[in-house]
């Protein structure tokens, strides 16, 4: 049987060779056997095989003696939403979050919608698929459950209603299953919602949503401008993370969002912890401080975050790949309530976006992620160290490598997903010196590659 659809953190694989109901049949006993769940939520995304491949999950389930308590079509969040808010055993999303639209897979998390992931479970999930299996004395039961109007009233709990003003909002749901959620939002706020690519469609007339992609970035920013929107959203198909553009459709780094994010939320708490991730951090870190809070870095990664969350009790956490983590959202990430903190601080600031954005972008210039297929990745980031770590302020390996000198530093790590390294550089205030760091590195990293 072919398992390679077991990933690090999830299932992702092409249906019907690498993920069909057979093996999902089989995936829901052996989640079941693994973690002796009771109670198991269940969701699906918008793909076309999600409904079969949930139909068969639900069934290995129920004949290992699970109740499964099925919330139809949603997002990722929901099933984390859900499985916390219900006190359930466990949650599992039929999503391939981004993937191509042949694809499918699934995100398991266990009581209080810990994530299960390679290291705690996942692994032996996949095992455990290869043994027999016997039907359980007593089967499982099914039902459905409606949880769209308590998540809904979770997310308006982030925002102060009283202080939000009439505004256009660009949203782009990529045909993914955000648009059903903004349906829902748009009756309790005062905002004009412009919607682009809104229906759930599985065929993905308009590619995958993925915004991180530039070429996926125009229909977005085109609307924004044509609308005089405030700003535009996009979300992938999961709608676990969201993208932002600022009045002038310009697409916003979701590194500068982490920072205005962070703000945001330590002016409503008072102070606390946010987690953040090595890659870019100088913009975060004078933030927090100065809005009387204590950052935290943590090894990039949803499981890294949200267990350093935990052990921190922190009440925000966020990376730069455009996940957002909320300590009373179960410490799990969301793609609706950045953006509804975002429309606040709009609304309560009386600023522009671009305005909230372009000093943290001139005090803090980034590169961007920049990724590099290398041969013999570990080589390479050694003789980067060896090379760059004369004369610097402080190395560290918090995850991958991240050298800082007075003025710039730069993190260089292995993807946890893919296999490429990637690079990201920052300096204080010197956009040149910046750009001419990021081409010595990059110039150096293709020397070494060729050697």
């Amino acid at each position: 049987m072919d398992l390679s659809c077991f990933k690090a953190y999830d299932l992702r694989g092409r249906v019907p060779d690498q993920l069909n109901p057979t093996l999902a049949e089989k995936i829901g006993r052996a989640y079941v056997a693994i973690t002796g769940a009771k109670k198991v939520i269940v969701g699906y995304d918008i793909r076309l095989s999600s409904p079969e491949i949930t139909e068969a999950l639900s069934s290995g389930l129920m004949a290992a003696g699970a109740d499964v308590y099925d919330i139809g079509l949603c997002g990722t969040e929901q099933v984390y939403f859900a499985t916390s808010h219900y006190g359930m055993d466990g949650g599992i999303m039929v999503t391939a979050s981004h993937n191509p639209k042949d694809h499918n897979g699934m995100k398991m998390v266990g009581p209080q919608s810990r994530p299960i992931s390679s290291d705690n479970g996942l692994n032996d999930i996949r095992d455990r698929v290869l043994e027999p299996f016997a039907n359980a004395p007593e089967q499982g039961r099914y039902e459905t459950l409606e949880v769209m109007s308590a998540y809904v009233d979770h997310l308006l709990g982030y925002i102060d209603a009283a202080s939000l003003k009439p505004m256009t909002i660009v949203c782009n749901a990529g045909n993914g299953g955000a648009g059903l959620v903004i349906d829902e939002l748009e009756q309790h706020l005062p905002f004009e919602f412009v919607k682009v690519h809104h229906q759930p469609n599985g065929h993905f007339p308009n590619g995958v949503p993925n915004p991180i992609l530039p070429e996926n970035r125009t229909a977005t920013a085109d609307a924004v401008i044509e609308h005089g929107a405030a700003m535009g959203i996009a979300w992938d198909g999961d709608y676990d993370r969201c993208f932002f553009f600022d009045e002038n459709g310009r697409f916003i780094e979701g590194y500068y969002v982490v920072g205005l994010l962070a703000d945001q939320f330590l002016r409503k708490t008072g102070g606390g912890k946010v987690i953040h991730d090595p890659r870019l951090t100088w913009n975060t870190l004078d933030l927090v401080k100065a809005a009387g809070g204590e950052a935290i870095e943590s090894k990039t990664g949803h499981a890294f975050i949200k267990q350093r969350m935990r052990d921190e009790d922190a009440v925000y956490g966020g990376e730069m790949s455009a996940h957002h983590y909320f300590r009373d959202f179960a410490y799990c990430d969301s793609g609706m309530i950045p953006w509804l903190l975002i429309a606040e601080r709009l609304c309560q600031s009386g600023q522009t976006l671009s305005s909230l954005i372009d000093a943290r972008i001139e005090a803090y210039p980034a590169s961007g992620e920049i990724n590099r297929t290398i041969n013999d990745p570990p080589k390479v980031i050694a003789a980067i160290e060896a090379k760059y770590s004369v004369g610097a302020k402080s190395v560290s390996f918090v995850d991958g490598l991240s050298v800082e000198f007075d003025n710039w530093r730069f993190n260089l790590r292995m993807s946890n997903t893919e296999p490429v390294v990637r690079l990201n550089v920052e300096s204080r205030a010197d956009k040149a010196l910046m750009e001419a760091k990021t081409e010595d590195l990059l110039q150096e990293m293709d020397r070494l590659n060729k050697n």
